[in-house]
């Protein structure tokens, strides 16, 4: 850069880096449908892209449309879900699936408050898909990104506690007005945050906005605000106790007896717990034989 010459915008210079280091995770490609973007935003949440990268190539081969999953038993989709976590994602994705066969003729809707009405899609997911599906102007806001604008912009180490709409305005302060440049700052900001300016050693070397970062111009002060939760830990908490009995369920298609599941758990009581939950969550059925996948 010339001498004198003024830095450029926060988002221009980010979206010029994105050009040549994105990753090319294969639902950024163009031909991808909204069906498939909307499918890895529902995979992709607290899941790394590396697991999730085979699960939704696999998922877009056999359900290729959501006609195609709502057609399958909810069970057969908590089966594909596999060990990704969290599978509740898989029936709200088959909700959502036969909402939009129900209601919009088989296809992902465009507009933002169709998508929010959508099963199990919250304002990250519907943003994110009117944004990377339809190419739509909106702030699309993730923990990396949350991260990139402390660091950057605020000057802080750690992004605080999550707020919808504040989180939502200072994305917005950022936002390229051109829809293009816009959809792309959304993919940027989030890129840099997970390859770039990480949670711990950040590569500030690599970073195209250090001269510009006010965290950095501050001398990397430490973080003395509030931080947001960390989760508790997984090795002996209810959710290990859950994913364990989820797994006797989808390997087999028939009623599984409490008893049969008092072996892969010590802990009686925490071992009824975990299954009451994900009976309340609708993710096992209890009949008479035992414990199955939802059928419908």
């Amino acid at each position: 850069m010339p001498a004198g010459a003024a830095a450029p915008p926060l988002a221009d210079a980010v979206n010029a880096w994105f050009a040549g280091a994105a990753r090319p995770l294969p639902w950024r490609a163009a031909e991808v449908s909204p069906w498939a973007v909307l499918v890895s935003e529902f995979m992709l949440q607290q899941t790394q892209v590396a697991r999730v990268t085979p699960r939704w190539e696999a998922w877009i081969r056999r359900w290729p449309t959501p006609a195609d999953l709502a057609a399958a038993p909810p069970a057969e989709a908590v089966r594909a879900w596999d060990r990704l976590g969290y599978p509740r994602r898989a029936l709200w994705l088959h909700r959502a699936a036969s909402a939009m066969v129900e209601r919009h003729g088989g296809e992902v809707p465009r507009e933002l408050d169709e998508l929010l009405a959508l099963p199990g899609v919250g304002p990250y997911t519907a943003r994110a898909v009117a944004a990377f599906a339809f190419g739509e102007r909106h702030p699309v806001v993730d923990t990396n990104t949350r991260r990139v604008i402390a660091r950057a912009v605020l000057g802080h180490g750690h992004p605080g506690p999550p707020s919808t709409t504040r989180d939502l305005a200072a994305m917005s302060s950022l936002l390229p007005v051109a829809d293009a440049a816009a959809r792309t700052f959304n993919a940027a900001a989030m890129e840099l945050g997970a390859t770039v300016c990480v949670a711990r050693a950040p590569a500030c070397d690599r970073c195209p906005i250090a001269a510009q970062c006010a965290w950095r111009a501050a001398g990397y002060p430490d973080h003395e605000g509030p931080r947001a939760p960390r989760q508790a830990r997984f090795e002996g908490s209810d959710r290990q106790v859950r994913g364990l009995v989820m797994r006797e369920l989808r390997a087999t298609h028939r009623p599984v007896a409490r008893g049969e599941l008092a072996s892969i758990w010590p802990d009686a009581e925490q071992l009824d717990r975990a299954i009451e939950t994900l009976v309340g969550d609708g993710l096992a059925v209890v009949g008479d034989d035992g414990l199955t996948l939802p059928a419908a």
